[in-house]
């Protein structure tokens, strides 16, 4: 392998008879006046006699071709392999046309790919095209994974990926963005897998019900058992919010996310909710407000009057002259937007727990992952990360002030369809906690995870703190553009994103100081959505094809004419309610698939065993 063509002090061309280029690949070009320089391979390019010597708007333009003739290919015979090289380090002269170019010992790159040991580290995957240097990797950074290829699963061959976690202190806030079937959801998977096996307490919302570690993947033999080491938790049926802890404040925050607040609802709260309210009070105040302002201070009072009730019905219109004495001047229609809204959460259960095993498992290094709906999860999201930054917060505020406080861990917020919780343009319940985290957090030892299809639609305050980037196959222009805009990615890494393999990462970050191309590592864990939907359909019909031949069984044979005396013992047996049609229709779907077959007689149609 050699220089040719023109160089300059940030890239140079190298050319070779035998050796295929592959993207970042890493080389060391012999020139001992500039120290040696190393540098990645960034874009290649294969010449031969099939192409015709007019090309010269590629890599290998007239000076290359020149250059490659001067020291002795044969451009007509030959089969020439190009790589543009990138150096990591600027030279302060040009490089030797001519040098020598070989691949580097792992000592003399070390510096570049691994920033912490295995065990101190997130082991999240292999640096591309670092194969070449496999054998001078010391022991201790080998087989440490498995990879999904082309082949199926492989062992590691290459440099890990170590991800150090404690550099996040300088550099905080991860963002992982990908499209559709980018892989980002697995390489989030494998992050939050390596944050359990360092027992990192971490807080995951789960719109998709998906981050479970239950179940291994396919061909995983020996790994962590993840099992004491997280905890899954449902709004409404684990968790929920202690409505008697909330301020007005909160309030106004979560039944925004129920449905938007007009300035008239939010008066209404601030009049109406009292410190310390539990649900049951400040719901019963709200009905009660909104029955006595439908029935008006007249009736109200003439009921009163009129006599003739019982003593709760008194007690009842009392209360509707009380409270139209004090609130009576607030809008109906506002009162009964506010009942609407306090319903809808408490009917989806957000008022019937509280966050105790949240807190518990944050306290014992535990991954909580919280799963619900969008919609609800961004009203808990608002809650739940408030008061447990609100812990840490004050935790770290006492020390500093040395006085004694309780102590809360630092921990990690991860959350997937980011853009969800901290939209760009528009307000929403969890925004404005989210945003001081990614400004503030970590003087106080909080950490962002954001995952997202679109990072466009995410804020931009939020994006510009994400230090680390995680880019997985990104299609959409708008969203290449913010991406390129808010990282390191070259010109040539752009091009390459709509094309990237599913799993394969281009990983930004402060804490490496350059862009590194890294193939994501085999998850231990699996999905629970990992089935194909066509082959959950097969598998279906499958077994709803067993159940009714079980059904059948006893009946065969069976005579089209006898459907109908026994209806109501093939109903039974297979757990139907349907009609003589249906069950026609059935047969001869079970006679068509050959699990059943169909005979005409003289008599009758007989459906009898294959």
């Amino acid at each position: 392998m050699q220089v040719v063509g023109v160089t300059t002090q940030h890239e140079v061309y190298v050319a070779s008879k035998v050796h295929k280029f592959r993207m970042n690949e890493m080389v060391v070009i012999e020139d001992g006046d500039l120290y040696q320089p190393k540098g990645e391979v960034v874009e290649t390019f294969s010449y031969n006699r099939y192409i015709p010597m007019g090309f010269d708007k590629g890599l290998a333009d007239d000076q290359v071709l020149k250059t490659l003739e001067h020291i002795g290919y044969d451009i007509g015979a030959d089969d020439i392999h190009l790589a543009k090289v990138r150096l990591f380090e600027e030279a302060v002269q040009p490089i030797q046309t001519g040098a020598e170019v070989r691949h580097p010992h792992f000592d003399e790159i070390s510096s570049l790919l691994v920033k912490a040991a295995p065990e101190e580290g997130l082991v999240l995957g292999e640096v591309k095209s670092t194969d070449f240097i496999s054998e001078t990797i010391p022991a201790s950074l080998k087989g440490l994974l498995s990879i999904q290829d082309h082949e199926g699963v492989r062992p590691q061959n290459g440099v890990p990926f170590i991800f150090d976690i404690r550099a996040m202190q300088q550099y905080p806030h991860i963002g992982v963005f990908g499209g559709s079937g980018s892989g980002k959801s697995f390489g989030l998977r494998v992050m939050l897998e390596e944050l359990m096996k360092l027992r990192i307490p971490t807080l995951v919302f789960d719109p998709h019900f998906e981050m479970n570690f239950s179940a291994k993947a396919e061909g995983v033999t020996d790994s962590i058992d993840y099992q004491e080491r997280y905890l899954v938790v449902q709004i409404g049926r684990d968790v929920g919010v202690d409505f008697s802890a909330l301020s007005v404040r909160d309030v106004e925050r979560l039944l925004s996310a129920a449905g938007s607040l007009t300035e008239s609802m939010i008066n209404v709260i601030q009049s109406t909710h009292k410190r310390k309210d539990s649900y049951q009070s400040f719901s019963d105040r709200i009905a009660n407000l909104a029955a006595a302002l439908e029935l008006g201070k007249q009736k109200v009072e003439a009921m009163l009057h009129d006599g003739g009730m019982t003593r709760d019905e008194l007690e009842r219109f009392d209360t509707y002259r009380k409270l139209l004495d004090q609130f009576g001047s607030l809008p109906l229609a506002s009162v009964k937007g506010i009942q609407w809204r306090v319903n809808r959460l408490n009917q989806a259960g957000l008022f019937q727990q509280n966050i105790r095993s949240i807190e518990e498992g944050i306290h014992s290094g535990q991954l909580v992952v919280v799963q619900g709906p969008v919609w609800l999860l961004q009203v808990f999201s608002s809650y739940v990360v408030g008061a447990l930054y609100g812990k840490r917060r004050s935790y770290k505020d006492a020390k500093l002030q040395q006085l004694q406080g309780e102590f809360f861990p630092p921990f990690v917020i991860v959350t997937d369809e980011a853009h969800n919780f901290a939209p760009k343009g528009f307000d929403a319940p969890a925004k404005s906690v989210l945003k001081e985290i990614a400004q503030e957090g970590r003087k106080y030892g909080v950490f962002l995870i954001f995952a997202t299809q679109r990072p466009t639609l995410l804020d931009e305050t939020i994006t510009a703190q994400l230090n680390s980037k995680f880019v997985f196959r990104t299609v959409r222009g708008t969203d290449i553009q913010t991406i390129k805009e808010e990282t390191d990615l070259t010109h040539e890494e752009g091009k390459r994103l709509p094309y990237l393999r599913s799993g394969d990462v281009f990983v930004s970050s402060a804490i490496m100081g350059r862009t590194m191309a890294v193939r994501i590592r085999m998850a231990h864990s699996s999905s629970p959505h990992t089935l194909n939907p066509f082959d959950e359909l097969r598998e279906m019909k499958q077994q709803d094809s067993s159940q009714l031949l079980e059904a059948l069984k006893p009946q065969l044979p069976l005579a089209e004419t006898s459907i109908m005396s026994q209806l109501t013992a093939l109903n039974e047996a297979a757990k139907r309610s349907w009609d003589v049609q249906q069950w026609k229709k059935e047969l001869d779907r079970l006679s068509r698939d050959g699990l059943l077959k169909k005979e005409k007689t003289p008599f009758a149609t007989l459906y009898t065993e294959p």
